[in-house]
């Protein structure tokens, strides 16, 4: 029989029954709400596994309004972080680790002190080539993925082959024109090449030839740097370097015999003397100097020069493994380096980063910042001190053997190889003494 307070009963467990299914459609409804606002909130989330850095990359500077200088670049996986790699002509040159967040990209470019910082947007990017420290004027960047040009080509035959030596000269500020030797291979509309001055080369070079125009650049972490010109129908080369500082111009003509000034004889000891003297401290403060045991009775190299300086990497690149082999022989290496900032926290990160980029085993000392008449001073036998780097040759006796003012890296190709080869002649000769 239906009683009151049975059918009371009922009611009651209906409501018991609607309410929990209104509680259970509330947390869904909540659920969903909080899914769909985490969803518009973090639309980087998507963008992380979306955006993929790996692979070859254009990039173009805006050294100033209306002047672009492109450069190409390719991000690895390396074996733990990945890698950036700068790409002139032949050269794959370490950049730095990649650093990517949900929106960015930075890259450290710890030999020069510099880094890339980049927003991703879509398949480009977009940011600045700053110092790391956030000094001074960052210069604007951009760069596309998936392009392996340099320069847009506009389909225009170039004139002719214009491959082989130049006599250069560039104009300066003061009207003292300094002279180099222009060296160009080409083949089709693309040209490379390098400058090859007595302070030392441009290193490499990459470009395209149009008619008789040719465009040139290269970039490895310090600045970028911009050629451009003409080739005349009667050898004649006429151009400028454009910096974001103003534009240098520079001149010349065809030939197969063009050459520089003896680099051995550019710098050279003072009157009276035969050796150099100087103790210097490394980067822990202790003071080193050609009078330690350790340099008695060997042959010494002494090379002058600073970790801001893109010859000098092509050297250390040179000297740090050749030592590593030559060291049983009876041979020191000093690295002397003159420094942008001299404060113990800027030397020690410079000369530590120097120090492990190129496995260097040989002493590093400090002697002043890179100016010409700071190496005067703290080097007062040495005469018409020119350039970093300048390698110092002395023999066992402690006497200086040779000097050899600025250097011919491997992007000049022949110059290069002559320079090893006299190089090592030299010590050889030394080493039987």
């Amino acid at each position: 029989m239906l009683t009151f307070d049975s059918l009371l009963l009922d009611r009651k467990h209906l409501m018991n029954i609607k309410s929990s299914l209104f509680l259970l459609f509330a947390f869904t409804l909540s659920q969903t709400v909080q899914a769909q606002t985490q969803k518009k909130s973090s639309p980087s989330q998507k963008l992380t596994t979306a955006f993929v850095a790996n692979g070859k990359w254009r990039g173009i500077f805006e050294i100033k309004p209306g002047v672009e200088v492109p450069f190409n670049f390719e991000i690895t996986k390396g074996t733990d972080q990945p890698h950036l790699v700068f790409l002139n002509a032949e050269e794959r040159f370490e950049g730095g680790i990649v650093k990517q967040t949900a929106d960015s990209i930075l890259v450290s470019l710890d030999q020069f002190d510099n880094e890339l910082a980049f927003k991703i947007s879509g398949d480009s990017l977009v940011g600045t080539l700053r110092k790391q420290d956030k000094s001074g004027t960052p210069l604007a960047v951009s760069a596309s993925k998936g392009r392996d040009y340099r320069f847009k080509s506009t389909g225009k035959t170039p004139a002719g082959d214009f491959s082989g030596k130049y006599d250069v000269a560039f104009k300066s500020s003061t009207g003292k024109d300094e002279n180099a030797v222009g060296l160009f291979k080409q083949q089709g509309n693309k040209i490379s090449g390098t400058f090859l001055r007595v302070t030392g080369d441009s290193r490499y070079l990459e470009g395209i030839v149009e008619g008789n125009n040719f465009y040139l650049s290269s970039f490895i972490g310090s600045g970028p740097s911009y050629y451009k010109g003409s080739f005349g129908k009667d050898g004649t080369i006429t151009g400028e370097v454009v910096s974001a500082r103003g534009n240098t111009p520079l001149s010349g003509k065809h030939n197969e015999n063009a050459a520089l000034p003896d680099a051995y004889k550019l710098t050279y000891l003072k009157a009276g003397y035969k050796t150099l003297d100087f103790s210097f401290p490394d980067v822990n403060g202790k003071k080193i100097s050609l009078s330690d045991e350790k340099f008695k009775n060997k042959v010494v190299i002494l090379t002058i020069t600073g970790t801001w300086c893109p010859n000098c990497v092509d050297e250390a690149s040179f000297i740090a493994p050749w030592y590593k082999e030559n060291r049983g022989r009876g041979v020191e290496v000093v690295g002397i380096h003159y420094e942008r900032q001299l404060d113990s926290a800027y030397v020690r990160k410079a000369l530590s980063r120097f120090r492990q980029k190129f496995d260097i085993q040989y002493d590093q000392v400090i002697a002043g910042t890179p100016d010409k008449r700071i190496v005067a001073e703290s080097l007062p036998a040495l005469s018409n001190f020119l350039s970093f780097p300048t390698t110092i040759i002395m023999n066992k006796k402690g006497k200086v053997a040779q000097i050899h003012t600025g250097y011919s890296g491997p992007a000049t190709g022949k110059y290069y190889t002559d320079f090893v080869k006299a190089f090592n002649a030299e010590i050889d000769a030394l080493l039987k003494e």
